[in-house]
């Protein structure tokens, strides 16, 4: 069970989704301080933060396939 623990830490640590970080830059925070709100809200609202939390990671996901910076055909 532990080793389970530690290979899915491992991963989420691996292929993070930046959703704290880049939410922090967009508002002119901390992302520490952003991270703390999820945090806190996951356990005041039983997990409603977490959910909230790779919902906002799916759609910046799903933005960055939209949205990736194309280079200029004057690049080449």
């Amino acid at each position: 069970m532990l080793k389970l623990t530690y290979s899915v830490r491992h991963y989420f640590e691996k292929h993070g989704f930046y959703v704290s970080s880049r939410f922090a830059d967009r508002l002119g925070l901390r992302a520490k301080n952003v991270r703390l709100f999820f945090i806190y809200l996951s356990f005041a609202t039983v997990g409603l933060g977490f959910a909230v939390y790779i919902t906002m990671a799916f759609l910046l996901h799903l933005k960055d396939l939209f949205y990736t910076k194309r280079s200029s055909v004057f690049d080449l």
